[in-house]
């Protein structure tokens, strides 16, 4: 498959660093270099070329797979919405070195799952989820659509996310919990009461500092 990266910034290029990785297992992913608004087309990265924005993707020939590496949830979804090409495709970027449980384990597509991560059993993630590098899901937890995680976010078992939520690097999440839509919370906090929808979160334990428009 050929496949682009939406998204040239440096998570872009980790993100170019793990298709050569699944690559190196078994060759599937044909790169063909980034897309972003906000780099000039024609700028070479690492050896690879940004081939444009998204009105260069809409325009682009042939079939291709696209992966979005955009932590904003909010950026992610405005992105999706402006994409008017037919033949595009989303696929699901997992490392080698991840850990998924067989029983239950439903992943949407367009994820990207970075190495050392763990996923148990009895797990719902939705599309265009970000899970960053020794990440761990427990059991019985759903994930909404665009939600972002960054290194070492651990979720417990049985926890309920909305869509877009966005948690900082080493964040951690106590059992039984439920997460409003566009929630942030912040780096190293300790979420062990539910917060609501559009909030931002910090601290030991995390508690709503400000809340934010949708």
């Amino acid at each position: 498959m050929n496949i682009a990266i939406f998204g040239a910034g440096g998570f872009g290029r980790e993100v170019k660093m793990l298709l050569d990785q699944i690559n190196e297992v078994e060759e599937q992913f044909n790169f063909i270099g980034y897309f972003d608004d906000g780099i000039e087309k024609g700028t070479e990265i690492n050896g690879f070329s940004v081939l444009g924005g998204i009105q260069d993707l809409n325009s682009f020939d042939g079939e291709l797979g696209i992966v979005f590496s955009l932590a904003d949830p909010k950026l992610k979804k405005k992105i999706l919405s402006s994409i008017t090409k037919d033949d595009i495709l989303y696929p699901t970027l997992i490392h080698p070195s991840c850990y998924i449980g067989k029983d239950n384990v439903d992943i949407g597509e367009g994820c990207i799952i970075c190495a050392g991560t763990i996923i148990t059993v009895d797990i719902n993630i939705g599309k265009h989820v970000i899970l960053n590098l020794s990440c761990t899901v427990g059991h019985d937890t759903t994930i909404g659509d665009y939600s972002s995680f960054m290194p070492s976010v651990n979720i417990s078992g049985e926890i309920e996310m909305g869509e877009g939520v966005y948690c900082g690097t080493g964040a951690k999440l106590i059992n039984q919990l439920k997460i409003g839509e566009g929630t942030i919370i912040g780096a190293g906090g300790v979420v062990s009461k539910d917060l609501p929808a559009n909030c931002t979160a910090v601290g030991v334990p995390a508690k709503p500092i400000k809340f934010h428009n949708e």
